[in-house]
């Protein structure tokens, strides 16, 4: 995070320096900061590994935008059919975060999915209970939580 924040102020200071206030040149900025970050990054522990985590967000995105599709078009699909489809149901769901701020976020993204709520978490945080709206298949439901989660810690770690 504070490797994203140094990028951000060289992007800015890019900015400043140019006298252009544009999205282009702030984007070109925040390209170039990437590039700096990413050579300084042997000789700053705290810089470690910036450059590959910043892919994955991207990739990240594009596939939590997918899944937030799908699931509005399912949900709205229920809505629109005079025969409701959904059963719902609330599952347990065993986490592989440990940290709160992983915990969180998994949760959170759960929660932004239409079609699913995060619940609860156990006192270990070891489980999150989730209320799905569409629980035909239980064991498809965790591979794609699961397959969230990991694409969640992939980021954070």
């Amino acid at each position: 995070m504070i490797a994203f924040i140094w990028n951000l102020l060289l992007a800015l200071m890019w900015v400043i320096l140019t006298g252009n206030i544009g999205g282009v040149n702030l984007l070109f900025g925040f390209l170039i900061g990437y590039l700096v970050l990413g050579v300084m990054q042997r000789q700053v522990p705290v810089l470690r590994g910036y450059t590959k985590r910043l892919p994955k967000l991207f990739f990240f995105t594009i596939y939590f935008i997918k899944e937030l599709i799908q699931a509005n078009l399912t949900v709205a699909f229920d809505i629109i059919t005079p025969v409701w489809y959904m059963k719902p149901g609330v599952i347990a769901f065993p986490l592989d975060a440990k940290t709160e701020v992983e915990v969180t976020m998994v949760a959170n993204f759960i929660s932004l999915t239409p079609g699913t709520l995060s619940l609860d978490v156990s006192d270990d945080r070891r489980v999150l209970y989730i209320h799905a709206m569409f629980l035909d298949d239980e064991e498809e439901l965790r591979k794609s939580i699961k397959n969230l989660e990991r694409r969640v810690l992939k980021i954070l770690r």
